[in-house]
Order: structure tokens, then sequence, then C-alpha cells
């Protein structure tokens, strides 16, 4: 019997690691953050949090409501659900009480959600000229040129972008290979490709500026700097630009190419081929986004 006990909390322990791992390592700590807060919240109002009722994830919700946005709620009920998994418990998200109070809740505050600035092409242009025009040393504009441009072209996530190594770069006579080992929408780590052609204007070309800067930075690592960095960048560069830089972040550069391209005609499925979006809801927001200028109903008036 003991045996058995003991092979049992093996398998249990095995489980729980197999879990573990059908996350990215900053999915599990997201998760464990929004349980924490529903702790607090458990414990300061004397409820149980692990295992918990739908009445008290609902109460959670209400609390949450009133100082947090919709999206918010939805990722803290997936983290509550989530961790409920992992220790073995089961809890109804699906129960009336949580789904009716997500929907008056929904209707109270709304679903709108105002997501960072795209970095579209002629915006980076400009960073890009603002750039060639600074006091900063040469490698250090080449690199933080390279990381705009390659971001931008390849649609890259910051984190993405952050883990290319000399490994995953070939370059052919049509421009760059750019193999992704891991991403947020591939957490079976099954990879993929992006192809990146070179640009008819070199101070513009990201294979010419990715190819300089390898020959200049001899690390493993071709951008050896942290995902928030990236971010940190563009807004630096951006403000000099004479943009609002409050407005831009790292997922600017990824936002920028669905946007940029979709103005310029690509289709959903050329642009989820280099984005390695699962959906095409995203896709279209930024198809849409595209579209408010370049197919508005006044553009045969405006032009009289």
């Amino acid at each position: 019997m003991n045996d058995l006990t003991t092979e049992i909390k093996k398998l249990e322990i095995q489980t729980l690691d197999n879990l573990k791992l059908s996350k990215a390592k900053n999915t599990i700590r997201a998760y464990k953050s929004d349980f924490n807060d529903f702790v607090l919240f458990c414990s300061k109002h004397g409820m149980k949090s692990m295992p918990t009722d739908p009445k008290v994830v609902s109460l959670y919700l209400t609390y949450l409501s009133k100082k947090s946005k919709y999206s918010t709620l939805k990722r803290r009920l997936a983290s509550i659900n989530v961790m409920h998994r992992y220790k073995g418990h089961y809890l109804d998200t699906k129960h009336p009480i949580i789904i009716e109070n997500l929907l008056g809740i929904k209707r109270l505050i709304g679903v709108h959600q105002k997501a960072k600035k795209p970095l579209l092409y002629n915006d980076l242009k400009k960073i890009i000229e603002v750039i060639n025009a600074s006091n900063e040393s040469e490698f250090k504009k080449l690199r933080d040129k390279s990381i705009i441009l390659i971001g931008f072209a390849g649609g890259f996530r910051r984190s993405e972008l952050v883990s290319i190594t000399r490994d995953d770069v070939e370059f052919v006579n049509e421009g760059v290979k750019i193999f992704v080992k891991k991403s947020k929408s591939d957490q079976s780590g099954e990879g993929m490709t992006k192809a990146i052609p070179s640009f008819k204007y070199i101070e513009y070309c990201p294979v010419n500026h990715l190819k300089n800067w390898m020959f200049e930075n001899k690390g493993d690592l071709i951008f050896p700097i942290s995902d928030k960095n990236v971010a940190l960048i563009i807004k630096k560069h951006a403000l000099k630009a004479g943009l609002d830089e409050k407005k831009y972040a790292g997922h600017s550069l990824r936002s920028g190419f669905a946007t940029t391209t979709a103005e310029y005609g690509a289709s959903e499925r050329n642009i989820m081929a280099m984005t390695g979006h699962k959906s095409v809801d995203m896709v279209r927001r930024y198809i849409k986004e595209a579209d408010l200028f370049k197919n508005n109903a006044l553009n045969k008036i405006s032009s009289k």
C-alpha cells in the first residue's frame, strides 16, 4: 500500500511538472501573480481561496470591476481556474453566478481597450532618420536601428526578438530567414521561419542593418538586451522624432507591421504567416485600423 501511495505521489508531481511545461514561464508567473491578488482578497474577507467556489469568485470579480478593465477580469478568472487545475481542484467558471455577473459588468464598464499605437512605416522612417542624426556611438545607432527594423519587418514579439541567436539567422539571395524557436502562440515549440526580403532603400533595409550589426556584435545572442529595453529604445527615439512616446511600446513594432502591410493590401493569410497569429480576430483589428482612411466613404468627396 505504501509503495502504491509513493508511486501515485510521484505521478502527481510529474503531472504537475507537465502542466507547468505546457505554459511559458512568463505565463505561469502571470497566473501566480493574478492568483495571489485573489488570495489577498479572500484573506481580507475571511473566505477560502483554494479550493474556492463560484460565489466567492463572482464577488472578487465585482470588487475588481471598480478599478480594472474588463480584460483584466477575464484574465484573473482564467488564472484562478488554472491554479485550481494545477492543484487538482475543479472550479465551475461557467456557473451562472459568474457568467451573469460578467455580462452585467461588461454592459456597465464596456470592453474597449486602448492599445498601444502601432509604429507605422512612415513614422519608423522618421525614427531611423533621428537615430542617424543623434550623437550616440555608431555601435549603439546600428544596434537600435537593427532592433527597430528587424522587429518591424518580422512582426516580432519583443520576447522573440531578444531570443534570436546566430544559429537562427540565415542570409539568402532574397534577404534573410530567421527561425523563431518558440513563441507565445507556439507553446509546443515547433518553431517557425520568418522570411524578410531586402528593401530597395538601404537606409531602411532590415536585412542590410542586421548583417552589419552581426558583423559588429560578436555574441551568440543577436540582441543581448531584455525585452523591456526594446520598449524603452522605441520610446526614446519616438520622443526624439516628435512622436508621443507614451503611446508606443514593444508591441508597436508587431502591430505596426500588421497595420502597414494591411494598408498596402497584404492578405490576412500573408500577415498571419509572418506574425504567427493563430486567430484572425487580432489581424482583422489591424486591417480595420488600416482601412479607416484607406477605404473611407468620404475619400471621393474630400478629393474634390
